[in-house]
């Protein structure tokens, strides 16, 4: 294979009135190994959507190796050797590996001849260092397998130009390394071209040779990496100096009862196998415990079992050292707030207002109730200062929760939880979807919760955010707790080799 150059002028596209992307203009050089910068709605999706043939831009031009080439459809990217590696896994669960990989070329004989496609199967994968068993159902991979798969489908594609969006979100920093280091030496071989989408710096400097940013919809800049550091970037990203968040940490009181106790926890999962498995699990005021883990291993249905959102199969949960059952009354009474994963469709109402969503912790009590009656001025007033205090965009706090985007609609809950005085707090992913500045405010007011003796339960499949905000982090492993550290002893490859599923469970500390 031979690398392609990929050049992008004067891309525009319009979604109603929103300008996704207004007259970018972006170069990649054959061999490069190219990441692309911005926030949250800075029209990187669709930029490589109009490139890999999802969409159609309302104007501009792509040049492939110098020659103007319309690319209407997926199929004139695959022509072109463009392939795209998606946030979401594309294998069909029910056929293996080498099925997968097989079906992937498009045109396939009427019958396949098996014998030939696993010899040729079997000679390219000697050519990577991935070891996948080509025999195994999809399903049965772990998420890390899974991506690995994902991007060996591409190469086995024998793509010369791969867009990688997040790819690295479901690994652990190891495979995650594995996985751009592998790509990288493709591209110093000139065999390949990588266009990387990725929020994380220390993948762009450790791996990009080239960087490009763009901000609302607009190219902001280019440069070689080398000559960049991670403040210039995120200042290019934001348009200012991105805001840093208040992480100072009081002390732990290492006597203090725990306020959030879980012991023997076990909940069952979508398909009926136990998701959780025996998690113990120990929560003192002013500490924040993090649980670490790829996605996929049971930290959604723990969330949803302490949240009254699944059902428990066994074990016991305790607040302020009473049985917790996660009654309406009893959050009430504890004070535990939280914030689930997809806040949309597990903390809001969808058919209902902002402010009415904002109202459902409390619009049960004065000042907000008033006997059988719901008062709407009050109601209003809170709305009103919660929009303001969290920045949250709207059209107005009567517009439907659903109407705002996924960062905004994350505001809003956030808002409504951690504008109470706090004690126990659960939160899973708690800045996905959000920009430079509603990431540091987040942060802040997590540890401002913690330093006001908040018990914090932290869930999160960003590694680096755990190792920011935790006092001590557990990993989750196939529903298992396999591996306790505290903050003074943070390792990040050993994390992650627990992570990846390396080791046997281990009796947690309490």
């Amino acid at each position: 294979m031979t690398a392609i150059a990929i050049e992008l002028l004067g891309m525009s596209k319009h979604f109603g009135p929103l300008a996704a992307l207004d007259d970018v203009s972006l170069k990649v050089e054959a061999g490069d190994f190219h990441a692309l910068l911005g926030e949250n709605g800075a029209g990187k999706s669709t930029l490589v959507k109009c490139l890999v043939g999802f969409y159609r831009p309302d104007q501009g031009q792509i040049m492939v190796d110098g020659r103007e080439t319309p690319i209407a459809s997926p199929k004139d990217a695959d022509a072109a050797h463009i392939g795209m590696v998606y946030q979401h896994f594309t294998l069909i669960p029910s056929m293996t590996v080498a099925e997968n990989l097989v079906i992937a070329k498009g045109k396939l004989p009427a019958a396949i001849n098996w014998k030939t496609e696993r010899a040729a199967l079997d000679a390219f994968m000697r050519t990577v260092p991935f070891r996948i068993d080509l025999d195994a159902a999809a399903s049965s991979l772990a998420a890390g397998e899974k991506q690995k798969v994902e991007i060996v489908k591409q190469l086995f594609l024998r793509r010369r130009f791969l867009i990688l969006d997040e790819p690295t979100s479901v690994l652990t920093p190891s495979e995650a390394d594995e996985i751009l280091g592998l790509l990288r030496d493709l591209c110093a071989r000139g065999e390949l071209s990588v266009l990387l989408i990725t929020h994380k710096f220390r993948e762009v400097m450790a791996f990009a040779n080239t960087v490009s940013v763009l901000r609302r919809g607009r190219f902001i800049g280019s440069g070689k990496t080398a000559q960049l550091t991670q403040q210039a970037l995120a200042e290019m990203m934001v348009g200012d100096t991105p805001p840093a968040p208040n992480l100072a940490r009081n002390p732990v009181d290492a006597a203090a009862a725990p306020r959030l106790a879980i012991d023997g926890l076990q909940v069952r999962g979508d398909k009926g196998p136990l998701a959780v498995r025996d998690v113990k699990i120990a929560v003192k005021p002013g500490e924040i415990v993090g649980i670490a883990g790829v996605s996929g291993n049971g930290q959604r249905e723990l969330v949803e079992a302490l949240l009254g959102q699944r059902d428990r199969e066994a074990g016991s949960v305790t607040v302020h050292g009473e049985p917790y059952t996660a009654s309406r009354e009893e959050i009430r009474r504890h004070k535990l707030y939280s914030l689930p994963e997809e806040p949309l469709r597990n903390a809001s109402v969808v058919g209902m207002s902002v402010a009415d969503n904002m109202a459902l912790r409390n619009f049960d009590v004065a000042p907000l109730a008033g006997g059988i009656w719901l008062r709407k001025a009050p109601q209003a007033e809170q709305a009103r200062r919660y929009v303001a205090d969290f920045n949250v965009k709207c059209a107005g706090i009567g517009a439907r929760i659903d109407t705002l985007s996924g960062g905004n609609v994350q505001r809003a809950v956030l808002a409504r939880e951690l504008s109470q005085t706090v004690e126990v707090l659960i939160v899973a992913n708690p800045v996905f979807g959000l920009d430079f500045a509603a990431v540091a405010e987040t942060y802040s007011r997590i540890m401002a919760a913690r330093n006001a003796g908040a018990a914090v339960l932290l869930i999160s499949e960003d590694l680096d955010e755990l190792l920011t905000l935790a006092d001590r982090i557990v990993v989750m492993s196939e529903g298992e707790l396999v591996h306790e550290v505290e903050r003074e002893h943070f390792n990040v490859p050993e994390i992650g080799s627990y992570m990846a599923g390396h080791t046997h469970a281990v009796s947690m500390s309490v």
